[in-house]
């Protein structure tokens, strides 16, 4: 027994953690191609370079008249310019005629720039008294709403950086360039091995004693939003044969592997000692200075991470948050670290926290008139909807003994 408390003796914070386990976990990104209409959420794994200009030619960025800038000078309400009309530019196609001094061409938004011209008057300050003839009311300088051939993106610029996710935005601009295939990071297998002689698949009848998982399946849902491959084994009894042969097969088939095992002692030393065994140079980290979710375990076991996380639902999707994303973000070579989505708030009450340990507590939000009101949302750490509940989380810091109420925190937000 005292060999197993002392393995929590002596806590590791939460940085520091990751940081060890990073440092020992092989990167593993490997390119895949697939088609660019459907990599919403990948990330790019080399550098994406345009092979030609966006847009390819120079065109009208409103309705209007395609002119000479400098047959526009001085053009007001009160002297208006004229000039003949040569034609009308026909969309997707080039103007077929040339812009010749004293002359314009009627032009729609998006419409190629006819030859000779250098600027649009837009329609609202036209009119045409004669046939063949319009008035203008506006003057105009070179490049007035137009946008030049390239000054979007130039031959050989490089749009998407390796290692940056591919959002909506991205999408459309590799459409924009004809792309329609691309290189990306292939997303890592994450092995999800939960374990529990209490625990039944959800849809089968329950008997007395039993409860369903809930890890696995939102491990599955936390790997997925993450960018991995989620690999889901069969439930594992409380045995150590059991433990190996899933763990064993899970490593030779993954890129990382998680464990969730229950929160007893000696379910948490069959997960220790099983990780222990998978080969060199094992585990790095047994006990985090975090609540929830002290009893994690950080390894990495021939050339792959492996990592076991407290049984409670809360405590285990917590602590993946803070090492199994991060772990997938490395595998995927994701570069472009945005700031996760987060909401100022006032502290709503009173949170008391044992100083010297990072703690993460559930918030909801509540709008009030001068801005957002944190609300801790309680529950112990076996209680799913403890989260459910929440809109997000907010950490308070090792150092501090607490948080006041009205304080001022950041609502880190489950998106």
């Amino acid at each position: 027994m005292y060999l197993r408390m002392s393995e929590f003796l002596d806590l590791i914070p939460p940085s520091v953690a990751l940081a060890r386990l990073l440092a020992a976990t092989p990167r593993r990104c490997q390119p895949e191609t697939i088609a660019a209409a459907g990599a919403l959420g990948r990330v790019a794994f080399a550098d994406i370079v345009a092979r030609h200009a966006l847009p390819p030619f120079s065109r009208s960025a409103v309705d209007g008249y395609a002119v000479r800038a400098a047959d526009t000078h001085g053009a007001s309400d009160s002297l208006p310019a004229y000039l003949r009309l040569a034609g009308e530019v026909p969309m997707g196609a080039a103007a077929g005629f040339a812009l010749q001094p004293g002359e314009c061409g009627l032009i729609h938004t998006g419409g190629m720039l006819p030859e000779g011209a250098d600027a649009v008057v837009m329609v609202e300050y036209t009119q045409t008294p004669l046939a063949g003839e319009v008035e203008l009311w506006r003057a105009v300088a070179q490049g007035d709403n137009v946008i030049h051939a390239g000054e979007d993106v130039a031959v050989g610029d490089v749009i998407l950086t390796a290692g940056s996710r591919l959002r909506p935005a991205e999408i459309g601009g590799l459409m924009a360039l004809g792309m329609t295939e691309l290189e990306v990071a292939r997303r890592p297998r994450v092995g999800i091995l939960s374990s529990g002689d209490e625990l039944v698949p959800p849809g089968q009848p329950l008997r007395a004693g039993q409860i369903y998982d809930v890890n696995t399946y939102t491990l599955n849902a936390l790997v997925t939003q993450a960018g991995g491959h989620p690999v889901t084994y069969d439930l594992i009894p409380d045995q150590m044969a059991a433990f190996r042969a899933a763990a064993s097969r899970a490593l030779v088939e993954c890129d990382l592997v998680v464990f969730t095992a229950g929160s007893s002692v000696s379910v948490r030393d069959l997960t220790a000692q099983t990780i222990a065994e998978l080969g060199p140079p094992g585990v790095l980290v047994h006990g985090v200075n975090v609540r929830p979710g002290k009893p994690t375990i950080l390894a990495v076991c021939a050339g792959k991470a492996v990592i076991g996380l407290p049984g409670n639902p809360v405590s285990a999707l917590v602590i993946a948050g803070l090492f199994v994303t991060p772990l997938i973000e490395t595998h995927l070579g994701l570069r472009q670290q945005r700031p996760r989505p987060a909401v100022p708030a006032r502290l709503g009450l009173n949170l008391a926290s044992q100083a010297g340990r990072e703690e993460w507590v559930a918030v909801r939000l509540q709008a009030t008139p001068d801005g957002y009101l944190a609300q801790p949302v309680f529950g112990k750490s076996n209680l799913i909807f403890t989260l459910a509940r929440a809109d997000g989380l907010i950490c308070i810091p090792a150092d501090a003994n607490g948080l006041a109420a009205g304080a001022l925190v950041n609502v880190l937000l489950w998106v």
